[in-house]
């Protein structure tokens, strides 16, 4: 790490380490911040479209037929910023058929991980606030078993990481973090900041908080998925979404350069303005896709239900196939808990409706995938994958 890129004692101060090597100790949060009309208006463009997914999530019928196919999108678009492959398809596959998927099994292991991380979040928000001990319970939750399992799961770091192109070293990494023995000072002022109130706007404390624990790298692994995490769950918490809707990892991976150097261009120049405006951009981009994805699939959701409605038991499976695209007839004897050949006929008749089509083109422990539900659930993504090629 070049000590002389480090240019702005405002967002920090670089160290030489009990090693030898440069390491960064970012400075206790907020920042001084100019708020100029670009800023402003910004944030007021973001605060009104997050407001209105988190509207959303309060006055849908049935908000919960969206958190598990948005969770699930925000956990394969976090793993896939670091490296796994995963599709969305492939981790819905998995969960319906387990040894389904054709990708690395680490990879969905991994996502699903996430999944499971967040779903522990939310609900222990209820009894304990964002702070370094939720912060370690995800963590543990989200390396599980995964192939960063050495990097001991749920505990910060006691060595040295570092950030930079593979095969560097701490000498020639990018940007190195504090080292363990100033970890815990540097995180005990990141929780004071976590649990400030009414001094910085939700959405700007927000991004704060996520560049600086992002900068303090705590854990030996993991660091990106959790503090995205953290993203959704600040939301929660402070009441600006009342559904884990927000996928926010869709507009880092799709702008994947300009977020890291966003970050690090806050820690070298202190340009807390810049990366907070990508981050508000992000929020008022995903946060309209999200409602106008939302859309889409109530209206698949009320079309499926009228063909349907001769039939009050087979409609049950609507909404199960907007949680889950893929059905198998033992899903369908379980959510209707009926007999196997009734689930049968159920799947049968969706079929025949053209609701359902068979993906396995076997006889035997058959499986049928909505596809309308999954190219909707896919179709953002599919879009900016296809400008992005344009552009290569």
């Amino acid at each position: 790490m070049n000590p002389t890129d480090f240019r702005a004692p405002e967002a920090g101060r670089v160290i030489r380490a009990r090693g030898g090597y440069h390491a960064f100790i970012p400075a206790p949060l907020p920042p001084k911040l100019t708020y100029d009309d670009d800023l402003v208006l910004a944030l007021s463009q973001a605060d009104a479209a997050l407001s209105e997914l988190s509207g959303l999530g309060r006055h849908l019928p049935n908000p919960h037929l969206l958190i598990a196919p948005y969770v699930r999108r925000e956990a394969v678009l976090s793993s896939r910023i670091e490296g796994t492959t995963t599709s969305l398809g492939e981790l819905l596959l998995e969960e319906v058929a387990a040894g389904s998927a054709r990708r690395d099994p680490d990879d969905v292991r991994e996502v699903r991980n996430y999944v499971r991380a967040l779903e522990h979040g939310i609900p222990r928000l209820r009894s304990l606030p964002l702070s370094l001990r939720l912060v370690r319970e995800l963590h543990e939750r989200l390396m599980r078993g995964v192939r960063g399992e050495y990097a001991t799961p749920g505990e910060f770091r006691r060595s040295q990481n570092w950030i930079g192109v593979p095969r560097s070293t701490v000498e020639t990494a990018v940007y190195v973090p504090p080292p363990p023995e100033h970890l815990m000072e540097v995180l005990g002022a990141w929780e004071r900041f976590l649990q400030d109130r009414g001094r910085t706007p939700d959405l700007v404390q927000c991004a704060l908080m996520h560049e600086q624990f992002e900068a303090i790298h705590p854990f030996l692994d993991g660091n990106g998925r959790v503090g995205r995490l953290l993203i959704s769950l600040f939301l929660i918490e402070r009441g600006r979404l009342s559904q884990p809707l927000l996928y926010l990892s869709a507009y880092f991976e799709e702008h994947r350069r300009e977020y890291y150097d966003g970050l690090q261009r806050v820690r070298t120049d202190g340009d807390w303005t810049g990366w907070i405006r990508f981050f508000l951009a992000g929020v008022e981009q995903i946060s309209r896709e999200a409602v106008a994805q939302a859309g889409r699939l109530m209206d698949l959701r009320e079309r499926w239900r009228a063909r349907l409605a001769d039939r009050p038991k087979t409609v049950q499976l609507v909404d199960a196939l907007l949680v889950n695209p893929y059905m198998s007839v033992a899903r369908a004897q379980r959510l209707l808990e009926v007999s196997n050949p009734t689930a049968r006929q159920a799947v049968a008749r969706l079929e025949k409706l053209g609701l359902l089509t068979e993906v396995t083109g076997r006889d035997w422990r058959r499986l049928y995938l909505a596809k309308p539900i999954l190219r909707v659930l896919e179709n953002a993504r599919m879009k900016r994958d296809t400008r992005a090629k344009a552009k290569d």
